[in-house]
């Protein structure tokens, strides 16, 4: 611990020969069990439980089912459990001899248990791996977590790209929207213009016979009087 009180990085001291052929020789007689199917709502504390009645167990993993947000949301919905769901499952124990005997007794067996349990009906379908080491499972899931998030990336980049394009299309869209709006305008301020001097010609020309009209209606009294002495001279 330095002089402000944390402690500092803890060191791994690395195994002594002894340790190393002891840890190999417990990995060498272990033996696992592969549980194809974990029924709806059992938790890995429950599977520890119920196979720790016949041997002594060393781990235990649940395999979660991958799920979409709408699967879970449905599941979380429409289902009596709001937990994890699990898929499948590995039992490590500590004797291989034992996780071949469970194995053979518990496979294609309903669970049993008490009357009105959970999971009293529900059968076991397990299987067990000869020559399967743990070391195998974490690699295995290490590798399914690394594709995993692979794919993740691979669905955020192609996902940023399509938003991407959606934005670039509405900005291009509301750029048209605009440059066909001006051109409207602009057509109307034209034919405004062009309508104005045909509408002064038409006034002026409707000026012009009216003024027309009115001189034709001064000269005709004086026209008929002219023709009417000519009419009577005539005669008489």
């Amino acid at each position: 611990m330095d002089e402000a009180g944390f402690a500092g990085p803890k060191v791994v001291q690395p195994l002594t020969p002894e340790a190393l052929a002891a840890f190999k020789a417990t990995e060498e007689k272990a033996g696992v069990v592969y549980i194809s199917r974990i029924p709806p709502g059992m938790r890995p504390t429950k599977v520890r439980h119920i196979m720790s009645q016949y041997g002594e167990i060393r781990r235990v993993y649940l395999q979660q089912e991958v799920t979409d947000a709408k699967r879970a949301y449905l599941r979380k919905k429409f289902t009596s459990t709001k937990k994890a769901h699990y898929t499948e499952g590995w039992v490590e124990f500590k004797e291989k001899k034992v996780a071949r005997s469970v194995a053979e007794m518990l496979n294609a067996q309903p669970i049993g248990g008490k009357k009105g349990t959970r999971w009293r009906e529900d059968v076991w379908t397990m299987k067990y791996l000869p020559r399967f080491k743990w070391n195998m499972l974490t690699e295995q899931v290490a590798h399914e977590a690394a594709e995993h998030a692979a794919r993740l990336r691979v669905e955020l980049s192609q996902s940023r790209s399509e938003q991407h394009e959606y934005l670039k299309n509405v900005e291009l869209a509301r750029v048209l929207d605009k440059r066909a709006e001006r051109k409207r305008a602009a057509g109307k301020g034209h034919e405004f213009r062009d309508a104005a001097p045909k509408r002064r010609a038409l006034e002026d020309g409707e000026g012009e016979a009216a003024q027309s009209r009115s001189k034709r209606k001064k000269a005709d009294p004086a026209d008929s009087g002219d023709m009417l002495e000519s009419v009577l001279s005539s005669v008489f």
